[in-house]
């Protein structure tokens, strides 16, 4: 049986793996920070949270990651925490370069130290990219990232090729574009959308407030990401990946398929901050836009090219961006009922 360790088991990510390498056999470890109190909201709806073991590590303190390290020997080791709220890194850029810069290292030294067998993967992220020099974006696209966010991601990666580098770890990025899900946290604009719509769709009629919805983003399915991310470690060599769909879509078109998806029937008048979109059974204003949600620093076009890793780990996304919104929306509207 193999053993593997996933940082941030709690989160969207972390727990979608949980669930696949429990179906793989794997016993799985997931860490938690000590001074916060761990939700295994998602491993729940998962079906997963009885069938992992939990125990406490934060990336900013390395006697504990040591710990971890030291007391069992894990095959493989997927580091996915992270602040990963984009928007909130602007108000957090100490801290965010903290944990998702230098939690980095502090995770892959204690793994040259106590453990260089293990394989370990890096959550990476198209963040990275920003003002992307090209479109689309492949593993050799130049970074130029436009948030506190994706800067202490890029030094992240970067700190993971030189482990692998310098040290001979089986170390691996995974650069991986939107992925989304039922469990996508509540702060994410997909997730916004959906329970916001559902809620609507029950009669609780407060519109949804947006920011630019002409921003454009490639986004999948967080179960078919998962799979990209072991494929990367089952490799006899390691090497980094962008997982992607290779297909963009507007905010206002994810909108309009998660209301599809409830019935709703949404006309959309008005332009830039003055857009708004009005449900025509209700005749209420269902989505508007809020200035206040826009970046300060937009990303303009983030498209991935996956082409890598299909050819060499054989992964292919299954699931549609139209078929991403309509599982969201219905989830969120059925948990609504519930």
């Amino acid at each position: 049986m193999k053993k593997a360790l996933i940082t941030g088991i709690t989160g969207q990510d972390g727990s979608y793996l949980a669930r696949l390498l429990l179906d793989k056999g794997y016993d799985v470890t997931g860490t938690v920070r000590a001074n916060s109190q761990a939700k295994t909201t998602r491993l729940r709806k998962l079906g997963v949270a009885d069938a992992v073991r939990l125990v406490d590590v934060d990336l900013g303190e390395i006697n504990s990651i040591n710990r971890a390290i030291r007391g069992t020997t894990f095959d493989e080791v997927y580091n996915l925490a992270a602040q990963s709220f984009v928007g909130s890194s602007w108000d957090q850029p100490i801290y965010v370069a903290d944990v998702n810069g230098l939690g980095v290292a502090r995770l892959l030294d204690a793994l040259r130290t106590y453990s260089p067998q293990t394989r370990f993967y890096q959550a990476s992220t198209s963040e990275m990219f920003g003002r992307a020099r090209t479109v689309p974006q492949t593993e050799e696209t130049p970074f130029h990232p436009r948030s506190p966010y994706g800067v202490a991601k890029v030094y992240g990666h970067y700190i993971t090729v030189n482990y692998r580098e310098s040290f001979g770890l089986h170390a691996s990025s995974g650069i991986l574009f939107n992925h989304e899900s039922p469990v996508r946290g509540a702060e994410m604009v997909t997730r916004k959308i959906t329970l916001a719509l559902a809620r609507f769709a029950h009669g609780d009629q407060v519109p949804v407030e947006l920011g630019n919805l002409d921003a454009r983003r490639d986004w999948g399915y967080a179960g078919d990401y998962v799979e990209g991310m072991w494929r990367m470690l089952q490799q006899e060599v390691a090497e980094d990946y962008v997982l992607a769909t290779g297909i963009t879509t507007p905010i206002r078109d994810f909108v309009n398929f998660a209301a599809e998806a409830l019935g709703l029937d949404l006309a959309w008048s008005g332009t830039a901050e003055a857009e708004h979109a009005v449900d025509r059974r209700s005749g209420k204003v269902a989505v508007k836009v809020n200035p206040r949600f826009f970046r300060p620093a937009e990303v303009e076009l983030l498209l991935g090219d996956a082409t890598k890793a299909r050819t060499r780990l054989g992964w292919e996304p299954k699931v549609t961006v139209r078929e991403l919104a309509e599982m969201m929306a219905r989830s969120d509207y059925d948990d609504w009922r519930a």
